[in-house]
């Protein structure tokens, strides 16, 4: 049996393009996000309230779904952390390490 002569030569070929597509795809993605609440400004802002105090929670993720040790990246926890009985605003902030550990922080400020 023949073997098909397709593949001679073409194999390097094929090995540099997987290879710069890996490459191009670490180079041209982020590794941090910030997602901004619905307010004018990028935050989730209440009126007459000072933002003199910030808290944050932040929780670890495992391919961003599972949970390593106790994860609580709520409001209320980063309300708590920064002494905060008023919230003026609130912000999502996410961090993304080769999609293997995702760290997400809930950031918030007020009084």
């Amino acid at each position: 049996m023949k073997k098909s002569s397709f593949w001679k030569g073409r194999k390097k070929t094929v090995h540099a393009l997987f290879a710069a597509a890996g490459i191009a795809s670490c180079l041209l993605t982020g590794c941090t996000t910030v997602r901004p609440g619905y307010g004018i400004g990028g935050d989730a802002v209440v009126p007459n309230v000072r933002m003199e105090s910030r808290g944050e929670a932040a929780g670890v993720y495992l391919f961003g779904l599972l949970p390593m040790g106790a994860c609580d990246a709520s409001l209320a926890t980063a309300a708590k952390n920064g002494g905060i009985t008023k919230i003026a605003t609130v912000n999502t902030k996410i961090k993304n390490v080769l999609g293997l550990i995702v760290t997400r922080t809930t950031i918030v400020t007020g009084e």
